[in-house]
């Protein structure tokens, strides 16, 4: 019996933990990222196809045109997209695909993909949030709470996604995903069993 990939997408508020808990997730070979595609160049150190897949805005804008992405959006005259092509390769390696997506870019991409598993994660409190943010001491208390405010806003999708977890500690985000992943790989339809196979063996 082989296991079927899939693709798992997790959404949550800038604070949330969703890098920190990503990176460690990765450290398991059975998980892949999923790699965005951009038009914006390389910065110091990136590199093609590891980062991000850099193209031009032609090559970018002649794939969106074929279809070839699960999701797309611009931000700040930049375009970024993520590439159903590489997806799908990592899915038919048997992969669980970690897409690291905001909430709008998670709706777009179950229209596209059904069987994907949104996962949404947050901290166990909105001043817990604030904490984090603050402990980042990257923004003024302006650009804080906005990102607060945007918080309210992305925990009212939480209906539309298939699990919640509370991040309180890292290792416990991840063992939970990880049992989430165990469990969605039990389901007969991820199992690609060969009935006729198996009723006609011994």
């Amino acid at each position: 019996m082989s296991i079927k990939g899939m693709l798992i997408v997790i959404s949550g508020p800038s604070g949330s933990g969703k890098g920190t808990v990503v990176n460690e997730l990765r450290k398991n070979e059975m998980y892949a990222l999923s790699v965005s595609m951009t038009t914006r160049l390389p910065r110091l150190n990136e590199k093609d196809s590891v980062d991000y897949f850099f193209r031009t805005k032609e090559e970018f804008l002649k794939i969106r045109e074929a279809d070839g992405f699960l999701e797309h959006a611009e931000f700040v005259g930049n375009m970024y997209g993520t590439p159903k092509s590489y997806v799908e390769e990592k899915i038919n390696e048997g992969k669980a695909v970690i897409l690291e997506i905001d909430v709008i870019g998670a709706l777009q991409v179950k229209k596209i993909f059904n069987e994907c598993i949104l996962i949404f994660l947050i901290p166990p409190t909105k001043e817990i949030l604030r904490e984090r943010l603050i402990g980042r001491n990257t923004e003024d208390a302006i650009v804080i709470e906005r990102r607060l405010k945007k918080a309210e806003d992305e925990i009212t999708q939480i209906d539309n996604y298939d699990y919640l977890i509370i991040n309180d500690k890292v290792l416990n985000a991840v063992n939970q995903i990880s049992c989430i992943v165990s469990a969605e790989r039990l389901k007969p339809k991820n199992c690609k069993l060969k009935v006729k196979e198996f009723i006609g063996g011994e």
